[in-house]
């Protein structure tokens, strides 16, 4: 059964065990409502390996490209996915396909490397619920 709305959501990051939110680094902290030099971090960073497969969290359609830019104008692409109940966008990855239907699991794209920006940076991919509520929940 793929349905999973009112399951737990997949791992994302391939070769992990769980979903582990970044821990605090030189360039801040992961978690949901962490200080960000202009205000709060409304999204979650999720530790994953440079160029790592990462996969659907849960089954729904990919609902295409997103894009967003940090103060200092570094820009962050990623697919946004959704189904009946749930709707993120997973930024720092390349996605190898931005529209149609995937189930649970499935491999979304691969995660981009930060370090070139941000020397010293926990590699991670960045979980946002489109409404940016927390999506701790879930993970």
């Amino acid at each position: 059964n793929l349905n999973t709305d009112n399951g737990a959501w997949n791992v994302l990051c391939a070769g992990h065990h769980n979903n582990r939110v970044r821990a605090c680094d030189v360039h801040g902290c992961g978690a949901f409502n962490s200080k960000r030099c202009k205000g709060l971090h409304k999204a979650v960073d999720l530790v994953c390996d440079d160029y790592g497969s990462v996969n659907a969290p849960f089954s729904g359609n990919l609902a295409g490209p997103v894009s967003r830019k940090d103060p200092a104008g570094n820009r962050y692409d990623g697919v946004k996915l959704l189904s009946d109940v749930h709707c993120v966008k997973i930024f720092n990855i390349r996605p190898y396909r931005y529209v149609g239907p995937v189930v649970q699991g499935e491999p979304l794209g691969y995660l981009l490397p930060l370090q070139e920006h941000f020397s010293g940076i926990t590699s991670h991919l960045q979980l946002q619920n489109c409404d940016s509520t927390d999506p701790s929940p879930f993970i």
